[in-house]
């Protein structure tokens, strides 16, 4: 392929020198809801017909790990991930600031990076977006003992309510109404113990971190937004809980913002979280990084003073 046929894309909006793409690999889960039997030929189409030369892996899930490690080590330009939250957390954190740019697809239960950058698109309306009119964007993101996360993580029992609103979402009432009971049981017992930016210890019910890339607090990549998520009584809690499964939760009178780089969070069992919409369990003590510059980011060109999504 020769210079004209090559992918320009401008780092960081139009104010750096263009990238020519000219490789890709592609890595797709084939037990995603969102793929199907022909994802794999559709994505390599989608590729190839903006000029890119493609290698797509398309693996079953006990593969996954495996071919997002080899499609890194193969030293693409781009790497495209068609899967759920846990491998697009993945080839961002393996790909890091100075390897491959990566574009992740919504092909998962929450799809928190995929919206981050693309919103609510399909597939492949997201990677035909970004391919048309691209931009590479350096993303900035944070640590939890060693476990990267791009967009948020929630620690406590916060993590539970979120659970019980995804099985709303997927209309699944039973499952939401058992996680649901199981997160207002774990309210008020187990509480977080915490030390940010080498503060003094504190105590709430839960902790959530915010990355730039969503927060609205943060303007540039400086810090985490630490949300203190502290009910004083069980109707409080209630309420919040509620507001939690349907996304409303920052805005919610119990929850104090403040900006971290780093710290410390304590609890006497494990801890429940999710990161970028990935159910984990962390050990305490569990210890807090921010990342100015963990991965470059394929996505979309927008308008001057066009939010991101």
């Amino acid at each position: 392929m020769d210079d004209a046929g090559a992918l320009l894309i401008a780092k960081e909006e139009l104010q750096a020198e263009p990238v020519r793409f000219r490789t890709a690999e592609a890595v797709i889960n084939q037990a995603s809801g969102s793929t199907g039997p022909g994802a794999a030929a559709e994505l390599e189409a989608i590729v190839r017909e903006h000029g890119l030369e493609v290698n797509v892996r398309d693996v079953p899930p006990s593969g996954i790990e495996a071919a997002v490690r080899a499609a890194v080590a193969a030293k693409p330009d781009l790497v495209i991930v068609l899967a759920g939250d846990g491998t697009a957390r993945l080839a961002a954190s393996l790909c890091g600031p100075e390897g491959p740019v990566v574009s992740t697809l919504p092909g998962g239960t929450m799809n928190m990076l995929p919206k981050a950058f693309y919103g609510d698109r399909s597939w492949q309306d997201s990677l035909r977006c970004a391919l048309a009119d691209p931009v590479v964007r350096v993303v900035s993101g944070g640590e939890l003992s060693g476990r990267t996360f791009y967009v948020a993580a929630i620690l406590g029992a916060p993590a539970l309510w979120a659970e019980a609103r995804e099985a709303v979402r997927e209309r699944q009432v039973l499952t939401a109404a058992r996680r649901g009971l199981r997160a207002a049981r774990r309210a008020f017992h187990g509480r977080l113990r915490f030390a940010l930016n080498g503060g003094p210890v504190e105590r709430a019910e839960a902790l959530s971190l915010l990355c730039p890339l969503i927060s609205r607090a943060m303007d540039e990549q400086t810090a985490l937004e630490a949300a203190v998520v502290d009910p004083a009584n069980a109707i409080e809690a209630f309420r919040l809980g509620f507001r939690t499964m349907w996304g409303e939760w920052r805005d919610d009178p119990a929850v104090s913002v403040r900006h971290v780089q780093h710290g410390q969070v304590y609890a006497r069992r494990t801890i429940p979280a999710i990161l970028d919409g990935e159910p984990i369990r962390l050990s305490s003590p569990a210890s807090i990084r921010f990342i100015p510059q963990a991965f470059r980011a394929l996505e979309p060109r927008r308008d001057v003073g066009e939010p991101r999504v």
